[in-house]
């Protein structure tokens, strides 16, 4: 007799192509929690599942139900995590790994999305339209000269990181007229090429971009990475843009660096507390382009993230490596797991 493939998700915000998908496929059923509701009734779905689908947004979901040691410990036959976006910062990869557990992101299914706002940014920050937009709501009587910018033509962008968002981002900037240049640690010159742009090492892309766009995970090696040095090493005049993660750039470093006047202006779109608080020094400055972590959430990159996300969770149960696997080290301790749970191999 077939063991029913149990997938748990909670009741956060997500597409309905991803509940759709799983509906269609066979021998597996889809529970659903209140993260604010009864813990008990929560507890008991996890306690069986053999998928956690886990919202990524740290700041949304309640830590309870983050994927560590304690809740891994509650779910003897959890096989895959599966984290609802490119990021996975609610979820211990070496827990999942120490476990036989295996992780898979979304990465990709929002780059569009994510690419499109970065060009967003680099033309409102360059033109000013914010600044624009901000004067003409509270005052009149000054010059358009007043809130004159520059083109984005002929500009350098550096590129931190250069996977799928980066290579959107390298192609779209390549239309406007930009010079691409990228340094990311986990591809050659000649794949960077590949992608849409010219291999630099860091200090070079700091001293030489126009625009520096971060694209990179947040992880043990990029912390902080964006601070006062190296804010200091960047082009006098030049723009600091993030749609990363929240924690790989030094907000009071940034503050000071805009405030100095040595960078012209910066687009945030992830923060340390997401959103941050109002009194933040961020948002009270009119060259700072700020939004909310939305960069990937447009209606297209939802559902193409919820569909995704499905479709990898149904070929895992299938039996197939999924493309996305963010620690494949954990591998072979799922293969055995899994034909001991699932009775397949």
């Amino acid at each position: 007799m077939a063991i029913e493939k149990r997938v748990v998700r909670s009741d956060l915000w997500i597409d309905r192509a991803f509940d759709e998908r799983l509906a269609r496929e066979p021998g597996v059923s889809l529970s659903v929690f209140t993260v604010q509701g009864n813990p008990s009734v929560a507890w008991d779905a996890l306690a069986q599942a053999h998928v956690y689908h886990v919202s990524a947004a740290k700041d949304e979901l309640p830590k309870e139900w983050f994927v560590r040691s304690d809740l891994i410990a509650r779910c003897p036959d959890l096989l895959c995590v599966s984290a609802g976006g490119a990021g996975y910062d609610t979820v211990d990869v070496a827990a999942c790994t120490a476990a036989g557990i295996i992780v898979v992101n979304q990465s990709g299914g929002n780059a569009v999305s994510v690419a499109e706002h970065t060009l967003g940014f680099m033309l409102g920050i360059s033109r000013r339209m914010l600044e624009g937009d901000r004067r003409m709501r509270r005052e009149t009587g000054y010059a358009r000269e007043d809130v004159m910018g520059h083109e984005i033509q002929g500009k350098t962008l550096g590129l931190v990181g250069i996977g799928h968002i980066g290579t959107r981002v390298a192609a779209l900037a390549r239309a406007f007229g930009l010079e691409v240049i990228a340094t990311d640690p986990l591809l050659s010159a000649e794949q960077i090429a590949q992608r849409g742009a010219r291999a630099v090492p860091f200090d070079e892309l700091l001293a030489a971009s126009d625009f520096v766009s971060l694209h990179c995970p947040r992880d043990a090696t990029t912390l902080r990475m964006m601070n006062a040095e190296t804010f200091g090493r960047m082009k006098r005049g030049a723009i600091f843009i993030t749609t990363a993660r929240g924690g790989i750039h030094d907000e009071s470093a940034l503050v000071e660096a805009l405030k100095a006047g040595h960078l012209a202006g910066a687009g945030i779109d992830v923060w340390d507390q997401e959103p941050p608080a109002l009194d933040h020094p961020l948002l009270a400055m009119d060259n700072v382009f700020a939004t909310f972590h939305t960069a990937g959430v447009t209606h297209e990159g939802r559902r193409n993230i919820a569909a995704i996300s499905a479709e990898q969770i149904a070929g895992v149960l299938r039996g197939e490596r999924p493309p996305r696997l963010i620690n494949p080290e954990a591998w072979p301790a799922f293969e055995q797991r899994r034909a001991r749970i699932l009775g397949h191999a």
